[in-house]
């Protein structure tokens, strides 16, 4: 983990510089490519997705190097060609689990976030789940376990094969010649974002497209059939959490409501979006609009809460690289108050960008463990050390950033009932 730490803080700096050129180009291109609320909802999902990764909130049915000692049959000698091999097993695996991820009902809870943001950007390369907790997709790598395959390998190999996804989301980049051959691009992933009925479900590629091409999932994306990005069922809202629940909760509640066994169990398993008849007969979903004439989620706010929104961002997003230049010094209980008073943060300002009254409560939550870290270790995590009297500032942001809250909620009245409008900020 803290090897993981260590890679995010390089990471984190670099994915920032790429989203602050594309936004830059976008403006001199005159195209419009990031819409505040959105770009700040799906900043703050990749944090939740680092919270969760620090602490470790996942369940490993099988670990990969138990399956080497256990099923290795040869021991290949460390060269290029051990990487290189390794590195393609791991794109093979990620393409069965991406492609598993969308068709299975339950397995797309794991998947929704990443596709819930209504634009396509750098930004929505990090909107990123917290659902996944238990790591399902072991027998994936099962062929590497049996080549011998090290574990040091997958483990130095993985974190790169997800850092080289980040570049292809992205509207700015036309199809790329011969590398559309060969590669997942822009324009690769554009398709694999669409809600088009000619474009849904396909593209699931990590790196190398021809797995799509193999197996019968590839589609170009044609100039006549703009992209429409989102899912089929908008989520309509900002909060993480909330995106992150919301189609596990459907699933619950239409195996509580039909009266067959056989689809109480079955639901689970069956295509995405299945649901049993007796279910759909007495609770229709919502008539699906066009695709091209549905308006994008975004609810009327002040100038000032946007405002507010990227400031609440980046203040917490220095709490976090913070967090992480110190985990390999932190225990692992301050690990675990610092990460959660920033999640209890992130759900406070994404509901707060909304109007909804569950952000004091969350505010209220951040509030209480700052107070307990400053009583219980008497200073933030030593970040004294860095400036003197920083302890105090932190203190001073959650008090202010408590009676905000308590302000935008209960006296910008006039623009408590939202009403979707064209952003320009």
């Amino acid at each position: 983990m803290e090897a993981y730490a260590q890679a995010l803080t390089y990471g984190i700096p670099f994915f920032v510089v790429l989203i602050l050129i594309e936004w830059g180009v976008s403006r001199l291109r005159g195209v419009q490519v990031y819409h505040s609320m959105d770009t700040i909802a799906s900043l703050s999902s990749g944090m939740t997705n680092t919270i969760k990764s620090l602490i470790g909130l996942s369940l490993v049915i099988i670990s990969y190097e138990y399956m080497e000692t256990m099923l290795g049959l040869f021991d290949i000698e460390s060269t290029l060609w051990l990487y290189i091999i390794a590195f393609i097993g791991i794109d093979f695996a990620s393409y069965w689990s991406h492609r598993f991820n969308h068709v299975v009902n339950i397995f797309w809870n794991r998947h929704i976030v990443h596709h819930s943001s209504e634009e396509y950007n750098l930004a929505c390369a990090l909107r990123q789940e917290i659902s996944a907790i238990v790591l399902i997709y072991f027998f994936l790598y099962i062929p590497l376990a049996i080549l011998g395959v090290p574990h040091e390998i997958i483990a130095f190999l993985a974190p790169i094969h997800l850092f080289a996804q980040f570049w292809y989301h992205t509207k700015l980049i036309n199809k790329m010649g011969v590398l559309e051959n060969i590669l997942m691009t822009p324009s690769h992933h554009r398709v694999h974002h669409a809600i088009n009925p000619e474009y849904i479900d396909k593209n699931y590629s990590a790196i190398f497209i021809f797995w799509d091409k193999w197996f019968g999932t590839f589609q170009e994306e044609v100039d006549t059939i703009p992209p429409v990005y989102g899912t089929i069922k908008p989520v309509n809202t900002w909060n993480p959490l909330y995106i992150n629940v919301m189609h596990v909760w459907q699933l619950c509640k239409d195996a509580w409501r039909t009266q067959s066994i056989k689809d109480k169990l079955r639901i689970w398993f069956m295509p995405t979006g299945w649901r049993p008849e007796d279910v759909v007969n007495r609770y229709p979903a919502p008539q699906q609009k066009n695709i091209y004439e549905r308006e994008k989620y975004n609810p009327d706010t002040s100038d000032f809460l946007v405002y507010w929104s990227w400031f609440q961002l980046i203040v917490i997003n220095l709490f976090i690289y913070h967090a992480l230049v110190s985990f390999a010094t932190m225990s692992y209980w301050e690990v675990i108050y610092y990460l959660g008073f920033c999640f209890a943060a992130i759900l406070a300002y994404t509901s707060l960008m909304e109007y909804a009254k569950v952000a004091l409560g969350f505010e209220a939550a951040k509030l209480s463990l700052a107070c307990g870290i400053l009583w219980l270790y008497g200073s933030w995590f030593d970040i004294d050390l860095i400036v003197t009297g920083l302890s105090y500032v932190v203190a001073a942001y959650c008090v202010i950033s408590f009676f905000v809250t308590v302000y935008v909620l209960f006296f910008e009245a006039n623009l408590k009932q939202a009403k979707p409008k064209v952003s320009n900020v």
